[in-house]
């Protein structure tokens, strides 16, 4: 499995990912799911991807060459390399998916395996502004809004609380990153599926091109950092909420309260009970 994140804030683009694959308890290694494309001064693009590691590879493989034509276009078919916008770029990876599943999808079929692929693709061309964008098995995609201003791939549910609470489309890149790097400390405490070594990027707006390109490993002393401060931040702000009252001892914050518009559940104590 994996855990891959991209943040697109005004001041620029986060991107997270673990890179533990596996089929099995027995067989369990480390790919890398991230992969930058950069021209400096015209384009810097970013790739995640989850899923099955043959297509996603595939699709990896082929995107670097895969040109998109058009109808009614004049000039040479479009790549990631000439896309005049993101827009452009993820059409052509939305193209690089459907090329592997024209030519693989049916044999995978047979196999009983599913084309289970989808990326999160993220960026900047010269001449727009940043776009994020996240890639289903179909090839189609949706792109982030100031409503939404990240995706999640892959073991995504236990990582997005601590998301959905911080970020805002002001909030400063640093505090993004960090926000990222909680969310997948989250992520792997519950889920052995889900490890490192990480691979971050941070792309500052309107640069393009970036080196912030971080390897983060067992023995990073940040990251180190983030995993025990923020269980041990955890557990005081736990240990400093008020515990239910169940008497009827004063306290500022009574559980035992009438739900207003619905009733207590109700206890069966026969068989011959009905449920309503």
């Amino acid at each position: 499995m994996t855990y891959c994140v991209g943040i697109k804030l005004n001041a620029g683009l986060v991107f997270l990912s673990d890179s533990r694959t596996n089929a099995g308890v027995d067989h369990i290694s480390t790919f890398r799911k991230t992969i930058v494309y950069e021209q400096p001064g015209d384009r810097t693009m970013v790739l995640l991807s989850a899923g099955n590691l043959s297509i996603s590879q595939s699709v990896r493989e082929i995107l670097q060459i895969e040109e998109l034509e058009e109808r009614g276009r004049e000039g040479p078919p479009i790549t990631i390399w000439n896309a005049r916008s993101m827009f452009d770029a993820a059409r052509v990876l939305g193209s690089a998916v459907r090329h592997v599943y024209d030519r693989d999808g049916e044999a995978l079929k047979a196999a009983g395996v599913d084309f289970n692929v989808s990326f999160i693709l993220g960026g900047q061309v010269k001449g727009e502004g940043m776009r994020l964008f996240l890639v289903y098995s179909a090839g189609n995609f949706i792109e982030a809004t100031p409503e939404t201003p990240y995706f999640q791939i892959g073991e995504a549910k236990y990582g997005k609380p601590v998301l959905d609470r911080v970020l805002t489309p002001d909030t400063p890149l640093d505090e993004a990153a960090k926000c990222a790097l909680v969310s997948m400390d989250s992520t792997m405490k519950s889920n052995l599926s889900v490890g490192l070594p990480l691979d971050l990027v941070v792309y500052e707006a309107n640069r393009l091109q970036t080196d912030k390109v971080i390897c983060i490993d067992a023995d990073n002393p940040y990251f180190r950092m983030i995993r025990d401060g923020w269980g041990r931040k955890l557990r005081e702000v736990f240990d400093s909420l008020e515990d239910p009252v169940w008497n009827d001892d004063h306290t500022a914050h009574p559980l035992k309260m009438p739900a207003g518009r619905h009733g207590a559940l109700r206890k069966i104590s026969t068989r011959d009970e009905k449920l309503i």
